[in-house]
């Protein structure tokens, strides 16, 4: 089948070379010159484990290509719509003009029988929209919404394994044509067993907010119980895993530290808020407001942890901050806790350094101002306390006996709960963690 991708930035770039994988013809398109020749090039233009291989593996197959030229998506069937949703600035409220552009840019190129799949995490409401505005120019294309649920550092496989698709098409109707040719874009998904979901077009928008919204209350739920476990001398660590035993909550994303970040969780469910007030909704989702609350104040948390652990103040101390990217295994910085409390510890006098495997080049042009390390060993030299904030499995790797010989003083702050106290305790460092005695 020949596919169209609009959009080539992470979801985009991600879904174009896995469309190619399962053996379709695939054209992306994006408007930025330099992501479409790094593309071309089989070059990643962010990083993604996996991503560059397959690349190039369908590059050489001749079934992937790019463009900045909107015109070759003429002659595919399928268009898939896969460019951002950002925050709008100084409101909670998702910015639409790159989706509407996309679509309005993509109408004029349409032919009878053609899908238009969004894929974009969207305010309730657009897809009926945009539905309106494909009808007008062809009334025989179609409109169907169909929601990734991509996690960054598993992007690739999430996209050919995911754990299930969700169609939104204006009547909710299986037996919708759409249905039928995007069944064939994922037949070898479909064949393997992933489930499918038909639902009407508010159903699908819902389905991503909805599950982060879940996701983020769960983060920020156990944050909170930290604040309580702190206040009480009790381990968050231990008590999640009681709790998680129950299987009607379990224990994934349980874990206590220094909230989310990441270009999704934050202004998806700032959105969300933003779209229900807008419904005249939004008494429902006032828990959100605090779920974002707590998150943030994680961040003043760490500050204030780390400044009693360097003896009550911040200023002149030698600050190495182990992470940049707000996850491990992707060097996204957007809306990082772990660069926002670099950024405060500097501002309150600390001399922070940065390190991170993959991120410090998008962290450098987020904050200019902090210093920059690209290996481990030289920004721990002469640190006066250490913050683990994003656990690449080289810093839960650490050897407390070996990190000794490089810092200042022994001082650690656990942001992630991921290391073991006792082990650390015994080696002569002063261990604080999260919600942990």
């Amino acid at each position: 089948m020949r596919i169209s991708v609009i959009g080539c930035g992470y979801l985009g770039a991600v879904h174009a070379a896995c469309m190619a994988k399962l053996g379709h013809e695939v054209v992306g398109i994006d408007v930025d010159e330099r992501k479409v020749n790094e593309l071309s090039a089989a070059r990643a233009p962010f990083y993604e484990p996996g991503l560059e291989d397959l690349l190039r593996e369908v590059q050489e197959s001749g079934r992937l290509s790019f463009t900045t030229e909107v015109s070759a998506a003429a002659g595919s069937t399928v268009h898939f719509i896969c460019v951002g949703t950002p925050q709008k600035k100084g409101e909670n409220g998702a910015d639409m003009t790159y989706v509407d552009a996309a679509v309005s840019a993509l109408i004029p190129h349409l032919l009878p029988g053609d899908v238009v799949v969004g894929k974009s995490t969207v305010p309730v409401g657009t897809a009926t929209r945009l539905a309106a505005l494909i009808r007008e120019s062809e009334p025989e294309a179609h409109l169907l919404w169909n929601p990734e649920f991509l996690r960054e550092g598993h992007a690739v496989s999430d996209t050919l394994h995911p754990d299930r698709f969700v169609y939104g098409v204006a009547d909710g109707s299986e037996d919708h044509k759409a249905v039928e040719l995007l069944d064939d874009v994922y037949a070898a998904s479909l064949a393997s067993g992933t489930p499918r979901v038909v639902t009407d077009l508010p159903t699908s928008e819902l389905v991503k907010t909805a599950a982060n919204s879940f996701l983020a209350t769960k983060i920020s739920f156990i944050n909170a119980m930290a604040e309580v476990c702190e206040a009480a001398g009790a381990d968050v660590s231990l008590l999640a895993d009681a709790v998680g035993m129950d299987d009607r909550i379990g224990r994934k994303f349980l874990n206590a530290g220094i909230g989310f970040g990441g270009g999704c969780l934050p202004k998806d469910i700032r959105a969300f808020m933003a779209r229900a007030g807008e419904l005249g909704a939004d008494q429902a989702l006032t828990f959100l407001r605090e779920v974002d609350a707590i998150n943030m104040r994680r961040r003043t948390r760490v500050v204030e942890l780390t400044r009693d652990l360097c003896g009550g103040s911040l200023m002149g101390q030698k600050i190495t901050v182990l992470g940049a990217a707000f996850k491990p295994e992707s060097d996204d910085v957007r809306d990082s806790p772990a660069l926002s409390i670099a950024a405060q510890l500097q501002l309150q006098g600390a001399v922070v350094t940065v390190t991170d495997p993959k991120a410090l080049e998008n962290a450098s042009r987020r904050f200019p101002e902090l210093h920059y390390e690209t290996l481990t060993d030289l920004a721990l030299r002469g640190a006066d306390a250490l913050l683990l904030l994003t656990e690449w499995n080289e810093y839960c790797r650490l050897d407390p006996y070996e990190s000794a010989t490089l810092v200042s003083a022994l001082r650690i702050l656990d942001g992630r709960n991921v290391l073991d106290p006792s082990k650390w305790r015994a080696a002569g460092w002063t261990y604080r963690g999260l919600g942990r005695p």
